[in-house]
């Protein structure tokens, strides 16, 4: 049977799971660490350990990375940054590379970052988050047009989800651009003054056109059921939420700061998410069939349970 090479691109925005296993790797899932691609843009979310070889596994190389995004310092979402920093530097990754993760772990992450004697020739900036809103970005860094948002979540040490969007911009009519006379460079002329004057006269962008909602994405780990998890998920394209247990051990979940596969489905259900992808699976489950039909109970939207090395695509603009 033909395989897809692990670095086909199925899209130039697409997810891919590094690992998705919770605490612990097992023998079929790595750690956490996620992998966004977002056109131009390249976002690795809590690299776990293993990372770095997972990321060779997925044929994606450490020079393409443009940020490095930790929801918080426990180690299954964070040992393999010391990997992946590391190969930031030997790669001589030209781009500065910022690192987002709590302002409480700071102190685990600096280590991370200086934690065996390497030559240091990367371009990082640190960047710890105190507050809920806009990420900043920083001088040198490569990006696009989009808005990474982070909020906290409700966890046993401080955590932040992330929730990625991009502008509304306009979709081109091609028989009303003909109407008007308007071709070639003229259209993107148009599109970026807003109005072009031609032999028929003066057309304006929004005669032409019509509104192109923006893309949107949400990244949410490690939580118990807070505020912040329905904000980051309202309405976005492509959620990856942790399911850690099943719903029969909702009283577990609760305790060690986490949601159920019900519980994440419900949100998606009720945000009116597109595409749900499942993850950070507790070693206790050993058939991944079972959150796919706790899921399905109230979700009927595009649904993975993710697995290694999987890729999801961002579901096309509606």
């Amino acid at each position: 049977m033909f395989q897809r090479p692990a670095n086909h691109r199925v899209s130039s925005r697409e997810l891919v799971a590094l690992g998705t296993a919770s605490q612990v790797p097992t023998r079929t899932r790595n750690h956490n660490g996620y992998v966004l691609f977002w056109d131009d843009e390249v976002i690795l979310f809590d690299p776990g350990e293993g990372s770095q070889r997972q990321m060779l596994y997925a044929g994606i190389s450490a020079t393409a990375l443009t940020r490095i995004a930790i929801t918080h310092l426990h180690g299954d979402h964070s040992l393999g940054l010391a990997g992946v920093v590391q190969r930031i530097s030997l790669d001589a990754v030209p781009q500065t590379v910022p690192v987002t993760f709590p302002a409480s772990g700071r102190r685990w992450i600096e280590a991370l970052c200086d934690a065996t004697a390497y030559y240091h020739q990367e371009r990082l900036a640190l960047q710890g988050l105190s507050r809920d809103g806009v990420v900043p970005r920083v001088p040198g860094e490569l990006h696009g047009t989009t808005t990474l948002r982070a909020a906290r979540l409700d966890h046993s040490l401080e955590a932040y989800g992330y929730r990625l969007d991009e502008p509304d911009g306009r979709r081109m009519d091609p028989d009303r651009l003909a109407a008007a006379g308007v071709s070639g460079p003229d259209v993107g002329r148009l599109a970026r003054e807003g109005t072009l004057r031609t032999r028929y006269g003066t057309v304006r962008l929004e005669d032409v056109s019509e509104p192109r909602p923006g893309q949107s994405f949400a990244f949410v780990m490690d939580t118990r059921m807070c505020d912040a998890v329905w904000s980051l998920a309202d309405g976005v394209d492509l959620l990856v939420i942790e399911s850690t247990f099943l719903d029969r051990d909702r009283d577990l979940a609760r305790d060690h700061g986490h949601l159920t596969a019900l519980q994440a489905a419900t949100v998606a259900a009720r945000c009116g998410v597109r595409s749900l992808v499942l993850t950070h699976f507790s070693q206790r489950y050993t058939d991944p069939t079972e959150f796919e039909k706790e899921a399905r109970t109230v979700f009927d939207g595009e649904l993975t349970v993710a697995a290694d090395l999987d890729r999801v695509p961002v579901p096309r603009r509606r």
